[in-house]
């Protein structure tokens, strides 16, 4: 569903990523891994369109990112929200949010929106709180809502950047297994984090990124020492020895 060929990206003088290229294919989760600064940001917001590389294309189930974004074929959660939230805005308001691409230009809620946002609330254990001010909830009760927001678009392909950072057990747990569904349903999930503890059991498959693509495999192999070394900017044990 994604293929990234040669792509470079470049900040002015600075390149956050270096021919990279890999394939993320459908009905599978895969884990992008990789230190702080290491393009997975990047990556992300070039694979949606939001960043133009220098070089290198980006194919979405065939076509280009603005076309798979004009169809609705990606969800997208980023690390972060520019959120105010003291903003009177409910949780199911929120995630109502994600069916704004199917909605006329006046926005107005159709039984079908309805009905995927209740669902997307009750997959993150969230339909308690629906009518709860965003702002009134945990940390990762946050997170869950804007990943019900993700779910509620109906994209066939989820992006994730950090989803477990700052989030309790139970929400980390959740989200994961929520993952681990959409995958099973056949959709693509490609998803950041730094949790590798969790890895084995979220990722089908792991992408080590620093600039580059250093590895592209199974999870077992991603968590060996010589290959977290790499990608973390590290000296591997052969080299210390």
């Amino acid at each position: 569903m994604i293929e990234v060929t040669g792509v470079t990206v470049r900040y002015g003088e600075v390149v956050a990523l270096d021919d990279v290229s890999l394939r993320v294919e459908s009905a599978r989760v895969t884990g992008l891994i990789g230190m702080n600064g290491s393009g997975k940001s990047t990556l992300f917001k070039t694979i949606l369109g939001l960043v133009r590389p220098a070089s290198g294309v980006v194919s979405i189930d065939g076509g280009d990112p603005a076309s798979a974004r004009k169809r609705g074929l990606i969800g997208y959660v980023p690390q972060s929200e520019d959120v105010d939230w003291a903003f009177p805005v409910s949780v199911r308001d929120v995630v109502m949010m994600g069916r704004y691409g199917r909605q006329g230009f006046l926005r107005r809620a159709r039984p079908a929106d309805r009905d995927a946002v209740e669902e997307a609330l009750e997959r993150v254990e969230l339909t308690d709180l629906a009518d709860r001010q965003i702002g009134q909830l945990s940390g990762g009760q946050r997170k869950r809502a804007f990943v019900a927001r993700g779910i509620a678009q109906g994209s066939e392909i989820l992006l994730l950047d950090e989803p477990f950072a700052g989030v309790d057990k139970r929400s980390e747990a959740t989200i994961v297994r929520l993952l681990r569904e959409l995958a099973a349903s056949g959709s693509t999930v490609l998803v950041s984090t730094h949790d590798l503890h969790a890895l084995p059991a979220l990722a089908d498959e792991a992408v080590l990124l620093l600039r580059r693509a250093l590895f592209h495999g199974s999870v077992t192999e991603a968590l060996e020492p010589a290959n977290l070394a790499r990608a973390f900017g590290l000296e591997s044990p052969e080299d210390a020895a």
